[in-house]
């Protein structure tokens, strides 16, 4: 949503600032919706410094991490558009690898297409309870 002066979370002060917003923004749309009783879905890269965040201002969240070997990411990533450089694509799968995110669930969906990963989602989701 930042048309200009854009800055990646490893880009320094400003990078980390504006995840951060994007993250407590998210979060206040996902209320909106609860409060409306609709049921939410958001998808993001949790990070160590993310996490803490979604659980102070979504804390009856359910968060659900999706896991891939570091071929397979390479493998579902040239089938897209590219926004990152091999470094940086890397650098993102080993600091996730290293240091996963407390998430409730660890899916490795390494081998699974996608309707095996909407069906292992899915079984979590009718599993978690309802506030």
């Amino acid at each position: 949503m930042v048309v200009s002066g854009h800055a990646a979370p490893w880009d320094g002060e400003d990078g980390r600032r504006q995840q951060r917003l994007g993250v407590e923004n998210a979060c206040s749309l996902a209320r909106n919706f609860v409060a409306q009783d609709i049921e939410t879905v958001m998808s993001d890269v949790i990070t160590e410094d993310t996490m803490p965040l979604y659980r102070q201002w979504l804390p009856n969240a359910v968060v659900i991490r999706l896991q891939v070997t570091m071929d397979e990411a390479r493998r579902r990533a040239m089938s897209r558009t590219q926004y990152l450089t091999g470094e940086e694509f890397e650098a993102l799968h080993l600091e996730d690898a290293r240091h996963p995110p407390p998430a409730d669930h660890h899916i490795d969906v390494s081998n699974h297409d996608l309707n095996e990963q909407v069906a292992a989602i899915a079984a979590l989701w009718k599993q978690a309870p309802r506030r």
